[in-house]
Formats: structure tokens, C-alpha cells, sequence
């Protein structure tokens, strides 16, 4: 029996927050649209899930009620060797907590009201074809075609994508963990706290739940057995505070996610004519800051230049030469600022020397904090 091939305009690897966020944009333009999503929705995710408000108005006109949602506004910051000192500053700028569980479904129930089809645990097994002529979308739950592709998929690349040899910022292998959990913590504060070859950071989100995420060499792990709780208590207790946060607070999930062999380079923005956004055009470094604020302007920046290739005001290979000069000039400053920042943390006596300079000079402290804060969109 012949199977019926499915056809659409843009077909988007992967539903996480950047490509749901431009699922929602194209299909607001009537353009059909395709999602492909190997999990089924809520899902977990490992994420600092801090958003800052440069994405509040942009995340309002998807039609997220932001205001409705009662999320924690988060204007304060508090950073800490494990030698104890801690480093307050003002956010400037500030932002919101809100859980990835929570976004994304959001964001899913939004794509579905636009008219975007869905297809959930769905793995995208192969994609041929070229510009010109268009791409076959072979995939666990059938086969499609499109006239674009872009590939949204996160952190691991898929063999059907040929990216050329990326520059390793940190020939590192890191591991990310993260657990939701209830603690006496601030509502309008944002904690990182150093230790050995790592960071730990602490927000709340929502339903109550603060969000315990940290990033760590996968050397630590392997240190301790492979091994994630004695690694916890032998090398992240450490530190004083996150010592305490761990043995007093209450674990909504006793199990963490956990996500490994994450490495931080500059990838590229498109792959053989397929269009790349978020974490797979570049794996970006938690201090950076706010990654998924940049995840969702690039997606903006490539919905721009997608509407001008399906209205025939520019061709395919026009759109990807102007979104890969858009997302430079958006996100290159942004990251090169974020890779030395990195330097300074998670190393107990350069982190301690840092925090304790930068606290007799505040003006610094906020333009470092600033770096990691766009503009408005």
C-alpha cells in the first residue's frame, strides 16, 4: 500500500522554544508549517529558565499572557566563590522565571491555535534534497517535503546535517543538570554559585517551583564514579550555599535531568540550504545569559527573512546569506563576552579574586551584567 506524502511550505526540526516561537510567526503569515518534535508535550528540559525582559513584548505578541500568569519578576543577582564571598548586584534590566515544563507547552498549545501541525514523538530520521528543488523529509511518522527546512533540534547535531569543522571555544565535554525544587529563597533573586569547574544556578520559576541547574566538566562525573549524587556532595558541597541548598530544600523530582557531552563552539547558521537556529547554530554558554532570550530573537531574525524568500522578495540563497549576517550582528559581541566571562568562573582562586574585584567596582559589575542583556524586541 503507497503511503501519502505530506506536503508544506517550511518544515522545523525540533519543538522547543526557538522553533515553536517560529512555527507560531510563519503560520500567524499563513505559510503551512510543520514541526517535528521527538518528545511528547510538557516535557522537561535542562535550562537555567531565567528569561530576561528584552523578550517580554515579543513573547505577548505570540500570545502568551504573560500578565496573567503571576511569573516572579527577578531584578536581583547574587554570585559566590566557594570560599564564601558573595557578590549582590542589581539586574538592571531583569527578567522572569518560568519553567521550560510550562513555555513550552504553552507555546505548543499557541502553534496549534495558528493552524501549525505538530507531529509529537516523531524522530526525523534523513532529509535530501537541495534549494532548487525542494527537501524530503523522511521521518518516524512518515514522510514529508517542504520548501524549507530548518533545524531547531538543540545541542546534538543529527547525522543528516554536515556542519564544517566547528572552532572549539573549550575542547571541555560538559554535563548540565538540573532539578526542580521548593526552598526559602528570594522570589526577585537570581543566584550563581561557583565551584570546582562548574557553576550552580538558583531562580524561581512557576508553581512554586525554584529551578537548581548547574553545569560541570564531564571529568568531575567521571571523578566520582560517574556517580551524579556523590559527585554533588563531593564536589558542589564545597561551596557553603549550595551545600545548604541541597540538604535543605525539598526535591519535587529525586532524579535530575540530566543532558551530557555538551560542548561550547560556534557552529554555523545553515547546513546544505537547511536554515539552523538555537542551540544548533551554537551552543551557547550559560554566561552569556539568556540563551533562551536569544533563542527566540533568532528566531525572529530568521522569520524576517523567510517571509521575504516566500514572497518571492529574495531567493534561498539571499535568505540564508542575510540571517546569517543578522544573527552575527545580533549574537557575536554577545557571545565572545560570554566565552571570556566563563574563564572567570568555576576555578576557586580566580573566581574568588574576580568576585571580590569586581565588588569595588560596581560600574563594571553592570556592564558585565549588560553584556548578557539585549536590547528590547
Amino acid at each position: 500500500m503507497e503511503t501519502r506524502t505530506e506536503h508544506f511550505e517550511c518544515a522545523i526540526i525540533g519543538g522547543g522554544l526557538a522553533g515553536l516561537c517560529l512555527a507560531i510567526q510563519l503560520a500567524e503569515r499563513d505559510i503551512a508549517v510543520v514541526v517535528f518534535e521527538k518528545s511528547k508535550y510538557p516535557f522537561h528540559k535542562v535550562c537555567g529558565e531565567y528569561i530576561s525582559m528584552e523578550s517580554r513584548p515579543f513573547l505577548e505578541n505570540l500570545g502568551l499572557p504573560i500578565a496573567d500568569l503571576a511569573l516572579p519578576k527577578i531584578d536581583s543577582l547574587g554570585i559566590s566563590s566557594d570560599r564564601g564571598f558573595v557578590l549582590n548586584h542589581s539586574l538592571g534590566m531583569g527578567g522572569f522565571g518560568i519553567s521550560r515544563y510550562s513555555l513550552d507547552n504553552y507555546l505548543f498549545e499557541i502553534a496549534l491555535r495558528k493552524g501549525v501541525r505538530v507531529v509529537q514523538e516523531c524522530r526525523v530520521m534523513n532529509v535530501q534534497g537541495n534549494i532548487a528543488d525542494g527537501f524530503q523529509i523522511r521521518t518516524s511518522s512518515g514522510d514529508f517535503t517542504a520548501k524549507v527546512v530548518c533545524g531547531s533540534y538543540g545541542k546534538y547535531t543529527p547525522q543528516f546535517v554536515q556542519l564544517q569543522d566547528a572552532s572549539h571555544t573549550d575542547n571541555q565535554n560538559y554535563i548540565g543538570v538540573k532539578y526542580h525544587i521548593q526552598t526559602d529563597f528570594p522570589a526577585n533573586r537570581i543566584e550563581l554559585h561557583n565551584f570546582s569547574d562548574g557553576y550552580c544556578g538558583i531562580s524561581e520559576v512557576d508553581r512554586d517551583w525554584y529551578c537548581l541547574c548547574y553545569l560541570t566538566t564531564a571529568r568531575n562525573l567521571i571523578e566520582n564514579g560517574k556517580d551524579v549524587k556523590q559527585m554533588e556532595e563531593a564536589v558542589l558541597f564545597q561551596n557553603p550555599f549550595l551545600k545548604n541548598y541541597f540538604q535543605n530544600s525539598r526535591f519535587v523530582n529525586s532524579q535530575p535531568l540530566v543532558i551530557s557531552n555538551v560542548q561550547f563552539n560556534k557552529k554555523q547558521t545553515d547546513s546544505n540550504g537547511i536554515f539552523l537556529l538555537g542551540d544548533a547554530a551554537g551552543s551557547i554558554t550559560p554566561l552569556c545569559g539568556n540563551g533562551m532570550s536569544m533563542g527566540m530573537r533568532a528566531s525572529k531574525l530568521l522569520a524576517e527573512q523567510l517571509l521575504l524568500l516566500f514572497n518571492g522578495k529574495q531567493t534561498h540563497r539571499q535568505a540564508l546569506q542575510s540571517y546569517r549576517r543578522e544573527w552575527n550582528a545580533a549574537f557575536g559581541a554577545r557571545i565572545r563576552a560570554g566565552y571570556h566571562l566563563q574563564k572567570l568562573f568555576g576555578k576557586s582562586r580566580t573566581t574568588d579574586f574576580a568576585l571580590k574585584a569586581l565588588d569595588k567596582a560596581p560600574w563594571l559589575t553592570a556592564r558585565l551584567i549588560a553584556f548578557t542583556h539585549g536590547e528590547v524586541f
